[in-house]
């Protein structure tokens, strides 16, 4: 008889903090508030690495960096990622040679 009171108290309990829970985490910890863009993203400053994306689609540029990075003269994240998107473009060309599209 112990045994069944203690079990349904102890449900009770839970589903009372269970639904306490529910009410109270707006109030708690409220959701973070959401900031919508209306300008595009600025363009990377000097000091920021430009990303592997970037230099797929200006190829050229990507040579450029490659070729100062060779020399010396430039330095940083973007001679990795203007690298990588070379391999990418040389890949993407190899592939379109060999299935004929």
């Amino acid at each position: 008889m112990f045994q069944g009171k203690t079990l349904i108290i102890v449900l009770v309990a839970l589903i009372i903090g269970f639904a306490g829970g529910f009410v109270l985490r707006p109030i708690i910890a409220p959701a973070p508030q959401t900031v919508a863009a209306t300008s595009p993203a600025p363009a990377p400053t000097s000091a920021e690495a430009r990303g592997t994306q970037y230099f797929v689609a200006h190829i050229e540029e990507a040579r450029q960096v490659v070729t100062g990075c060779r020399d010396g003269s430039v330095r940083g994240g973007e001679c990795a990622t203007a690298e990588e998107a070379i391999i990418k473009a040389d890949a993407a060309e190899r592939r379109k040679r060999f299935l004929g599209n």
